[in-house]
């Protein structure tokens, strides 16, 4: 009925003349018949007309009734050209940017107001479905039922509202929980580049917080590829996390009005389980500076005079109005984690700048420790969180984070003069700091479930107060006589292999004469990062002496080194082989 109508006005306009109807003495004598025509049916339209397109910038006249400011506006063939109203020129024009392509577009069209702004479907029958930020699916999916629909625009939660408590957010993974923990109802900026276990790494956190936290994720592509979103789903429902996961994507190929509000769209559905279903929500964004790059491109078409390094003037008001709705409240709490770009590594880039203030943990991903097996690839150094604090995380938590940040510092500054000098130049102290460190490198990888079926490595959940035991009791010298590739890829530290004997740290390790059949059970459990087991052999023989290494043969040092402490060229260890390569293909993917 409603197209009907307008095409009725449409058809009654183009009689006219599209010249005639724009002329000023005619302005508002041009949608008499059409007005004629609705006075008799019980729907209230309020009509306008195009009178400019400049790309995707669009002026409108309305005669009756001015639409206000984020209205939605329907042009064309069943209203398939959307607009949103971002500016009124004057007493009858406004000017929108339109959220759709403007193909087929032209002066003269009418346009109608659909009396509210761009709105969100919310509700349990959203979940496993996939949406673009018209709240259409894109999943190929039958259509939606048992949904409400609620406007994309919403003011942050009062701070009435606010809960004022500081709880950390538990995701089961190791090296995060002790080191980068994050806050519950807050925000963690995820830094890394292709390859180095990102997208690997969002999807743990999808499958440990719906499995076991009874939480609901939602992933919002900001100016994401067809291509990723298309695998994520996929992927998404191969693990069998996609009942309690909504996706909702503003793809790089849309205009930059689409790409701007699909994050608002994200938010409304994340508000209601918050808020209405009282559960935990965890948000991912994926990209968070595409978000303002596309508020960049909408402050450029409306004409706004650009700011440092041709950013919109009003980003950090736009940025606060996305990142302050998310938020601990009495009924629940939204914790988002987001992907950061940072423009050719300049941290201080205005985008970067104005992100962090909004952060309470940001996490860096390392392609030197992707390459070097040791998933994830987070680098503890680089790596910070705000509620790592005796006040927040307790004593003994803050007091075991930083004896590991300080001794993985010491073994970084030691690396050079490892690579230069050799081991035997250092101090007993400084080899069992190496031998600490490269232990603790190792247990703080895990194995996730999402990669069990390219791994063929079980899955590991460890809670805060395991991996804290683990840490600690590695600190301790516990596990000195435990092989390092016993520590790889396991989850509580009880399951560490203790296969050297008191005294011969060596033991494990194959003589490289032994055959292969021999070798090749311990290297399917002892991978790459236990290549250079020896090196923390000589660590620990050599701080039980208190004096430098005995010299060892190649039969029984199973790296071969020498008398004086140098690498032979060419043999090679049978418990040190290469690390699987399905496993790091499947988490740099």
């Amino acid at each position: 009925m409603r197209e009907a109508l307008l095409q009725s006005v449409l058809e009654t306009q183009i009689g006219r003349g599209a010249e005639r109807s724009l002329r000023p003495n005619r302005g508002r004598n041009w949608l008499t018949e059409g007005e004629r025509t609705l006075k008799n049916t019980a729907i209230p339209l309020n009509l306008g007309i195009v009178v400019s397109v400049r790309g995707s910038v669009v002026d409108m006249r309305f005669n009756e009734h001015l639409p206000p400011i984020y209205s939605l506006l329907r042009v064309g063939e069943e209203g398939r050209i959307l607009i949103e109203v971002w500016a009124q020129l004057d007493a009858r024009r406004v000017r929108g940017i339109a959220l759709t392509p403007t193909q087929g577009l032209a002066r003269g069209m009418a346009v109608e107001d659909t009396g509210g702004p761009l709105k969100a479907p919310v509700g349990k029958g959203v979940l496993s479905r996939m949406f673009d930020v018209f709240g259409n699916t894109i999943d190929r999916g039958a259509a939606l039922s048992d949904v409400q629909w609620r406007s994309v625009h919403r003011a942050p939660p009062p701070l009435a509202r606010r809960s004022t408590k500081s709880e950390i957010f538990e995701t089961g993974i190791k090296v995060i929980d002790v080191l980068v923990p994050l806050e519950r109802g807050g925000k963690a900026g995820l830094f890394g580049g292709a390859g180095v276990g990102k997208t690997v790494l969002l999807t743990e956190m999808i499958h440990n917080m719906i499995g076991h936290q009874e939480g609901v994720s939602i992933f919002c592509g900001i100016g994401e590829r067809c291509r990723e979103g298309e695998e994520l789903y996929r992927e998404m429902k191969e693990a069998g996390v996609l009942p309690n996961m909504v996706m909702i994507f503003g793809q790089m190929n849309e205009p930059p009005g689409s790409r701007f509000r699909v994050g608002h769209a994200a938010l409304t559905m994340a508000e209601y389980f918050r808020d209405d279903e009282h559960r935990d929500v965890l948000l991912l964004i994926d990209n968070i500076f595409r978000f303002i790059q596309a508020g960049s491109e909408v402050s450029g078409l409306m004409g706004q005079m650009p700011s440092r390094l041709g950013y919109q003037p009003t980003m950090g008001t736009e940025l606060s109005g996305l990142e302050e709705r998310i938020a601990n409240t009495d009924t629940g709490a939204i914790t988002s984690i987001q992907a950061v770009y940072v423009p050719a590594d300049d941290f201080t880039d205005p985008a970067a700048v104005h992100t962090f203030s909004h952060l309470s943990a940001s996490i860096v991903l390392s392609r030197k420790r992707a390459s070097e097996g040791l998933y994830p690839a987070i680098d503890p150094l680089q790596s910070s969180s705000k509620m790592a604090t005796p006040g927040i995380v307790g004593v003994r938590h803050y007091g075991l984070a930083q004896e590991i940040r300080r001794t993985l510092a010491q073994y970084a500054e030691l690396k050079d003069i490892i690579a230069m000098l050799g081991l035997e130049q250092l101090s007993p102290e400084d080899r069992n700091v190496v031998a600490r460190a490269r232990r603790l490198e190792r247990f703080l990888t895990q194995p996730f479930f999402t990669t069990e079926q390219f791994t063929g490595h079980k899955g590991k959940l460890v809670s805060l107060k395991d991996a804290l035991d683990g840490c600690e009791r590695i600190l301790g010298d516990e596990f000195r006589e435990c092989p390092e590739g016993g520590l790889y890829m396991i989850g509580t530290i009880d399951e560490a292999k203790r296969t050297a004997k008191p005294g011969s740290p060596a033991a494990s390790v194959k003589p490289e004469s032994a055959p292969k059949s021999e070798a090749e059970p311990e290297a399917a459990d002892e991978t790459r990062p236990a290549a250079n087991h020896d090196v923390a052999a000589d660590a620990e023989a050599g701080s039980k002496s208190g004096s430098k290494p005995k010299p060892k043969t190649a039969a029984t040092s199973g790296a071969g080194f020498r008398a004086k402490g140098r690498p032979e060229p060419g043999p090679k260890a049978g418990g040190s082989p290469e690390p699987k390569a399905e496993h790091a293909a499947t988490h740099e993917s």
